[in-house]
């Protein structure tokens, strides 16, 4: 059973209640990124998360892990383009513990010199790290890419001239003017009885501010082509294409689509591309949207040699999704994303995590029957439909490797013309 309460002090709390479980999975989620950011102080969203865990007024960094490891729990934390959050999974005996270390994170974390210098230099070396796994730094560049100089190109973990020039004072006035009731939302699921959390919450987060208006700048796709020359053993290439947000009536026909061209073994682009061809050892499709923006994406790495194949075939198959898309393709689209719904349902900490992202996104909890629904309205022709308008956008592409073989961009953009 969901239910949703709205504290005295603003907080939203918001719980899903399972009754057969003995764990319980509960954070603050924030609708605060890296969007949220300006220019020179790119990333530090991703400090101050990092931050929050190394000390407080009255706990020191060891003390806050060993609290929650000490009775078995699990804590952590991430920070995405749009959301921040903060999270734990413990016993149900120990909800007032997690209620408490997360109460003290959020709101009396002390930015110690000594700990800032050495967390800059552990997310230097997240920084590295993510440039030397070429799969995940393409997409950076394709992030980049589709926005341009805007939140939502840069990188969530901004660069190394940033970070290393950020100041504990930076990261506290940050923390200042978006960590308010009006950005959070408390969320649990699990063995929870939802009026003795807001009883704990209430105790707990008495601190907050009632600051955090804040209005992103609005998204501005733009498309593009980025290339970078790197001795690999392989291409790494992302194909995107404008789509929707998440709230547009179309959001599950891209999901569908995105399914039917590489969701799986299955998929188009899979057997075509590497059973039939053999041209890739992976290749996928994904439909990501925001809060104002979407983008349907193909990933692929392949060869120096194959690589000059690739995109024609990837064309030719996007073109083709416009008109010979079967009933049996679509329902097992559908199928898979009901599946995948469903089987969340059997994790805590999945069902807590998108309890929290409706209650930002939607300011209510949706049901799964809603959802459901939604996804079977969807049709073939809507499919093939948002195929179409897909096909009418400009691309983004980014490749890295060694890439004198790949299709130039105009080439591209008359491949995929109608």
């Amino acid at each position: 059973m969901i239910r949703t309460t709205t504290l005295e002090n603003g907080l939203r709390v918001a719980t899903d209640k399972i009754d057969h479980v003995e764990t319980v999975a509960l954070g603050v989620w924030l609708n605060i990124g890296t969007r949220h950011e300006k220019k020179s102080e790119n990333g530090i969203a991703h400090m101050l998360e990092h931050m929050a865990f190394k000390g407080t007024l009255t706990r020191s960094a060891l003390d806050i892990s060993k609290a929650i490891e000490d009775v078995g729990g699990y804590m952590n934390a991430y920070t995405s383009r749009e959301m921040t959050a903060y999270y734990v999974r413990v016993l149900r005996k120990d909800v007032e513990l997690a209620v408490d270390i997360l109460a003290d994170i959020l709101q009396h974390s002390v930015f110690d010199a000594e700990e800032f210098s050495r967390e800059q230099g552990v997310i230097l070396q997240e920084i590295g790290r993510s440039n030397d796994t070429p799969d995940d730094v393409v997409f950076d560049y394709f992030q980049e890419t589709c926005f341009g100089d805007h939140p939502m190109g840069w990188a969530t973990l901004g660069t190394e001239d940033i970070i290393k020039s950020l100041t504990p004072a930076a990261v506290k006035s940050y923390m200042d003017r978006h960590y308010g009731v009006k950005n959070m939302v408390f969320s649990a699921a699990g063995h929870i009885d939802h009026d003795q959390l807001c009883k704990l919450v209430g105790k707990y987060f008495t601190k907050l501010s009632d600051k955090g208006d804040q209005t992103p700048l609005p998204a501005s796709y733009r498309g593009g082509d980025f290339r970078k020359s790197k001795e690999l053993e392989q291409v790494h290439v992302v194909l995107g294409l404008p789509t929707v947000n998440v709230f547009d009536p179309t959001y599950y026909d891209y999901m569908i689509l995105a399914s039917i061209l590489g969701g799986g073994m299955a998929s188009w682009l899979f057997h075509e591309i590497r059973e039939k061809r053999g041209l890739v050892y992976t290749i996928s499709a994904d439909q990501y949207s925001y809060s104002d923006a979407g983008m349907l994406t193909i990933y692929a790495g392949t060869s120096p040699k194959e690589v000059g194949q690739l995109l024609p075939v990837v064309c030719d198959e996007l073109k083709k999704a416009t008109h010979t898309i079967t009933e049996e393709e679509v329902n097992r689209a559908k199928n898979q994303m009901q599946a995948g719904l469903l089987m969340g349902l059997e994790s805590t900490s999945h069902r807590c995590e998108r309890l929290a992202k409706q209650m930002h996104l939607f300011n209510r909890p949706i049901p799964m029957e809603e959802i459901l629904e939604k996804i079977n309205r969807v049709s073939v022709q809507s499919v093939q439909n948002s195929c179409q308008s897909l096909l009418s956008g400009r691309p983004t592409l980014t490749t890295l490797g060694l890439i004198d073989q790949v299709m130039s961009f105009e080439e591209l953009e008359t491949g995929l013309a109608a």
